[in-house]
């Protein structure tokens, strides 16, 4: 069976979205900076440490989670804003799609965070069982990009330490299809690398064998007009989003999804974080997408 192709950091996102797109996943090498990296064990490593193993065995009872990781740790928009990434994601996802609003017209989705979390497998855990992550949406396949996924490794991801299962290219399978475990294969990468794979593709934690935790941390892009899996409205304190950029201000939902999700007052939301009044400018501004 075809390994997850690998390729280096500096590779053209044109080149990694061509790869997601067909065989549903690429590992991208060194995805994130030592600095960055380190940031996230000083911020992250401590809430890890504490946390509680989970309820069953499809979380995991040998496997320590945290969630809300944008109100623990600002090198969270270094991960997020990565191009490799984000554009893969805002390419794949945000198509545009004919609507009738007083005439025909070309919309374009916005794309939104949907999840955060920081996954630990202990040694002695199982296989997690094969998933897709867009199945929370209830999302019939073979079909449109609805989630654009990232596991970013914060400490090596070998076979025997339970690095992420993968089916590649199994985003294109009917759901009539059922995966098979002999059909994964494990993501091997160093601590700083990342797999991108698209919500279709069935894939699940490995079993760690190894005498070591096996850490990664994962993000979902989910498209705009979808609830978000996290609510990062309650994940996350208003004083925290403002310390973030707009872009990711918008990614963590304080944006319209056009031509009228998500508004507030038939607003956009974003004036809830700027000290300026509402305006009947910026209302035909939000519902039409013209911002």
């Amino acid at each position: 069976m075809a390994a997850l192709q690998t390729v280096p950091n500096d590779t053209p996102v044109e080149h990694i979205i061509e790869i997601v797109d067909r065989e549903g996943g690429v590992i991208v090498e060194n995805f994130i900076d030592d600095e960055t990296l380190a940031g996230l064990w000083d911020d992250l490593g401590p809430d890890l440490d504490k946390a509680p193993g989970g309820a069953d065995e499809y979380l995991g009872k040998k496997t320590r989670r945290i969630s809300s990781l944008f109100a623990r740790s600002n090198h969270m928009e270094t991960v997020v804003t990565q191009p490799s990434y984000l554009q893969t994601a805002r390419a794949l996802m945000q198509k545009p799609v004919k609507v009738y609003l007083d005439g025909w017209m070309d919309i374009t989705p916005t794309i939104q965070i949907s999840i955060s979390q920081a996954i630990q497998i202990h040694p002695g855990q199982g296989k997690q069982p094969l998933h897709r992550d867009d199945a929370i949406h209830l999302r019939r396949h073979p079909g449109p990009h609805s989630r654009v996924q990232l596991m970013l490794a914060m400490s090596e991801f070998t076979e025997e330490n339970g690095g992420t299962m993968v089916i590649p290219a199994s985003h294109h399978w009917d759901d009539e299809r059922t995966p098979l475990e002999s059909e994964a294969i494990p993501t091997v990468m160093a601590a700083g690398s990342a797999l991108i794979w698209v919500g279709g593709v069935y894939h699940g934690g490995g079993h760690n064998r190894s005498d070591q935790p096996r850490t990664g941390l994962t993000i979902g892009l989910d498209l705009g007009n979808l609830r978000q899996e996290e609510n990062q409205y309650l994940a996350i304190p208003r004083e925290k989003v403002l310390e973030y950029s707009e872009e990711v201000q918008r990614l963590l939902g304080y944006d319209v999804c056009p031509p009228f999700l998500g508004a507030y007052e038939m607003n956009d939301p974003h004036i809830l974080l700027e000290d300026r009044e509402i305006s009947t400018t910026m209302v035909a501004q939000t519902l039409f997408g013209a911002k």
